[in-house]
């Protein structure tokens, strides 16, 4: 064998300076606006390069090959990130390899690079691959950077499905991990500090999609999943370009931070919206312009993921022969997902497309939605237009999803996800993915608004009963819930509009109510919990609610017990759904101290209904209605 890499420490100072060199150059042309993409490929090129140069000088003759695994096996590398190799070796190395190889191994290091690797035997692989999907995915995207071609062909012939995890236990087992991973960022792509790899709707999420197509069709790129049909062009595209802006988020971190950095956090947002070119405008802030692009993006990126694993099971677990079950002219199930009983459904009959979540909610044996039907309704999304929102029959179907016993927030997430929600409630879809930029709000607008009406849904179910004792007995007393749904759906809707958002949410909400056919006393009790859905809060934590004056003061704010009940419940969903770490065992007995102190001081005389003579008048309309419909029957 020639001399040893480690003697040569000239050689090593030549390969810091060009990784150097390369690192700066990428560095002018990021900023400058090149396209992230090429840069991406670009590092992994220069990378490529050196490690060949390493590997030539001592270990050509060793009959072992170096493979790139991992990201750097796709052939993407971020200025940081790890670069992951592995060295295959033959059955037998010549004399003095083995030196050579832990020579090499080390000059790696020497040289200043984050090396993740491993060495093996064939049969090594194999055994390791059994054992672990993580070894299997990652062979899986081995690519060779020198060696011997037929050493490699037969490590990728030896872990191929045919031989080790077969594609339906591939995807199982991936779609089980990457349940896992969301749980671990609490299933939600909306944390105010998330992470551009892990989180829902983030990278992983699309190299997800890679890995099963890979399996399945022997995919080496999504661009493929087009020929085999299961994506079409435009789907592709759009997880393109989302792959393309987090490529562009995560390259910036790596150059802010100078390191290997996947997580947004508040201290790196406001320099990272600079480097990428955002400004100021008059009521959103760079930064904010910056996280709300973001959040919609990973939203897209997840309603994708979503329909394109559903694709999958639907290809790789299920029964493509299965005879659908009809649930109604418009809806059918079929291995267990609802799908539509033709390809016409939304466009004969738009109110379908609310219709679907109330389906899912009164069959909750329901899996899911079909991946075809996910689709379709994307693309009659624009039939949720002026004459949809103004529809009777979508008011009564909205209200009924409101209303329903079960599955009330799951649906309302699923129909933000899909794009629903944000176009039937226009100031929603204005706050979808709107970022809070302090340290208290832990969610994005949109997320932090279904927080709150599931935390309000939890007081509704006796099985979270022990949650918070205080809370649930009065929301199940409550006649008209969904009063409380809506007041939480619109208490944050008109956040970054300038202004205070309290007064515009308010003017927003009665509106929508009273087009929904609420009477206008209950749309009244909206819109008022809307206007002051912060008051409790700032009354308790910074007035002394020891003083009797401070509590006459708020009662004579509330008027009533009514009022007062569900202002109590809003504000406790409302603060818990702010960030977890604000919520606390204080604060909860501080809250019903003021709501026992208050709801006593209207029962000494203070109660004083709000909207009084409107209640009146339409309890005595009512009263006339029942008499008028038992002396028709008596007729």
């Amino acid at each position: 064998m020639a001399q040893t890499i480690v003697d040569n420490s000239t050689a090593y100072v030549e390969i810091r300076a060009a990784l150097a060199a390369a690192g700066d150059d990428l560095k002018t042309r990021f900023e400058a606006g090149e396209s992230v993409v090429g840069l991406v490929h670009a590092r992994a090129t220069v990378i490529d390069e050196q490690l060949k140069k390493l590997w030539k000088r001592d270990l050509e003759e060793s009959g072992a090959a170096l493979i790139a695994v991992g990201g750097y096996g796709r052939g993407e590398l971020h200025p940081y990130s790890d670069v992951d190799v592995m060295v295959l070796l033959p059955d037998e190395l010549p004399p003095g390899a083995e030196d050579a190889l832990s020579a090499f191994i080390t000059a790696l290091w020497d040289i200043g690079l984050e090396i993740g690797h491993s060495v093996r035997t064939i049969a090594q692989c194999l055994e390791e691959a059994k054992a672990d999907l993580t070894v299997a995915t990652t062979l899986m995207e081995a690519r060779l950077l020198t060696g011997p071609t037929a050493l490699f062909e037969a490590m990728q012939r030896a872990t191929a499905p045919d031989k080790i995890w077969p594609s339906t236990e591939f995807f199982q087992e991936k779609r089980k991990e990457q349940i896992a991973r969301h749980h671990r960022y609490f299933d939600t792509a909306y944390n105010l500090e998330p992470n551009v790899k892990g989180s829902p709707g983030g990278l992983r999420d699309i190299q997800m999609i890679g890995w099963v197509a890979k399996r399945h069709f022997g995919a080496a790129t999504l661009a493929e999943l087009v020929e085999h049909k299961f994506l079409t062009p435009g789907q592709l595209k759009r997880l393109e370009d989302g792959q393309s802006f987090l490529w562009r988020i995560r390259f910036g971190l790596h150059i802010l931070t100078g390191r290997r950095e996947d997580r947004l956090l508040f201290d790196h947002q406001i320099k990272l919206a600079q480097l990428l070119g955002y400004e100021d405008a008059s009521y959103t802030l760079a930064v904010e312009q910056l996280m709300q692009r973001y959040y919609r993006t990973v939203m897209n990126l997840s309603r994708l993921n979503e329909m394109l694993l559903q694709l999958f099971e639907e290809a790789i677990l299920m029964d493509p022969n299965a005879q659908p079950e009809p649930l109604n002219d418009r809806f059918q199930i079929k291995n267990g997902f609802l799908q539509t009983s033709s390809d016409q459904v939304f466009a004969n009959d738009p109110s379908a497309l609310l219709e679907l979540f109330l389906v899912l909610q009164q069959n909750p044996e329901i899996r899911g939605v079909s991946a075809y039907t996910v689709g379709l309704i994307r693309r009659n999304l624009h039939l949720i237009d002026d004459e949809f929102r103004q529809n009777p029959r979508n008011h009564r179907l909205f209200l009924s999803i409101l209303r329903a016993p079960e599955g009330v927030t799951h649906e309302l997430r699923r129909m933000n996800l899909y794009g629903v929600l944000g176009l039937y409630i226009p100031s929603f879809g204005r706050v979808v993915g709107r970022m809070q930029y302090d340290l208290f709000h832990a969610y994005t607008v949109d997320e932090h608004t279904l927080f709150v009406v599931s935390n309000l849904r939890r007081f509704a179910l006796s099985r979270f009963d022990k949650e918070l004792p205080h809370c649930s007995p009065i929301m199940q007393s409550l006649e008209k819930p969904e009063i409380a749904y809506l007041g939480g759906l619109f208490h944050d809707i008109a956040k970054g509009r300038g202004g205070d958002h309290s007064e515009l949410g308010a003017v927003d909400a009665r509106a929508f109510c009273l087009e929904h056919g609420l009477s206008k006393y209950e749309a009244g009790i909206v819109a008022w919990l809307v206007q002051h859905h912060l008051i409790l809060s700032t009354t308790a934590q910074k007035k002394d609610i020891g003083d009797p004056d401070v509590i006459n003061e708020f009662a004579a704010i509330v008027g009533d017990p009514l009022h007062l009940d569900y202002l109590y419940l809003l504000t406790v969903a409302d603060v818990r759904g702010t960030n977890p770490k604000l919520w606390n065992s204080w604060k909860a007995q501080l809250f019903h101290d003021l709501y026992e102190l208050t709801r006593r001081a209207l029962w000494r005389g203070l109660e004083n209904p709000i909207d009084r003579e409107q209640l009146i008048l339409e309890k005595q309309t009512k009263a006339r209605e029942i008499l008028c419909t038992r002396n028709c029957c008596a007729g």
